[in-house]
């Protein structure tokens, strides 16, 4: 595969200008760049421009993009594109939710409809001005999390992400199986399930149930889990509460 950089411009929608700034501060290489001064690119690069689009679309700054986007291990990076895919799913449907409420007024306008504010602003993120995390669990959780990250070694990295995938898929299978949640298999899932969050912030009581029902609740997350299979964020969810009875709050 080799595109130069007018082709990639026309598959991608990126413009050769943000191609050429791509490559200026390091964020995408060309594969070569011919005796004309023109850019090819080839699949590790095209996959590579991929990674930064979607992370773009997701309205993730550059500087970060490049903390992201600069691993050689295909593992680590498909782990990192499902969260990407999650995240996406999750805009997909805020979006399907604003096209409805459009719809919506468009109708009771034409019928002379009367509209309540909640009718008219129902499914927007109002949010979006502020990193759902910190809002959710502040400022010091959130670096202390990044630092955390930032202080594993790839291997490391991997080895956290592996883990968690580990124990969804395990838990998935006992889901099919209508286990109990307060059953010893499913309960030493859980448990894993705690030392791995713990790694970055480590929960109490009334703080794991909360993240346990929003495992549920939240589509992006109940995503990352019923991916696995159904039920399994439902299965997690209930478990939790089980398990966190013996935490302190």
């Amino acid at each position: 595969m080799d595109l130069d950089i007018a082709a990639v411009a026309r598959l991608t929608g990126a413009t050769s200008r943000t191609l050429r700034h791509y490559d200026a501060i390091g964020l995408l290489s060309p594969a070569w760049t011919g005796h004309d001064g023109r850019r090819h690119y080839g699949e590790a690069e095209l996959l590579r421009l991929q990674h930064i689009l979607v992370l773009r679309e997701l309205d993730v700054p550059l500087e970060t993009i490049a903390s992201i986007v600069d691993t050689d291990d295909p593992a680590l990076t498909a782990a990192l594109m499902r969260d990407h895919h999650v995240a996406l799913l999750a805009r997909r449907d805020r979006f399907a939710a604003l096209a409805e409420t459009v719809e919506r007024t468009i109708t009771r306008l034409e019928k002379g409809l009367p509209m309540t504010s909640d009718d008219m602003f129902d499914g927007f993120d109002q949010s979006r001005y502020e990193p759902e995390a910190r809002e959710r669990w502040g400022d010091d959780s959130v670096a202390r999390s990044n630092d955390a990250w930032k202080g594993l070694s790839p291997d490391a990295q991997r080895a956290h992400l592996a883990e968690h995938e580990a124990v969804a898929g395990a838990l998935a299978r006992l889901a099919a199986a209508d286990a109990d949640p307060a059953g010893e298999e499913v309960q030493s899932l859980v448990a894993r399930h705690h030392a791995w969050v713990s790694l970055f912030w480590t929960p109490g009581r009334e703080a794991y149930v909360g993240l346990g029902r929003m495992y549920v609740d939240d589509p992006r997350f109940r995503a990352t889990y019923d991916k696995h299979g159904d039920g399994t964020a439902e299965l997690l969810r209930d478990a939790i509460a089980v398990f966190a009875e013996g935490l302190p709050d």
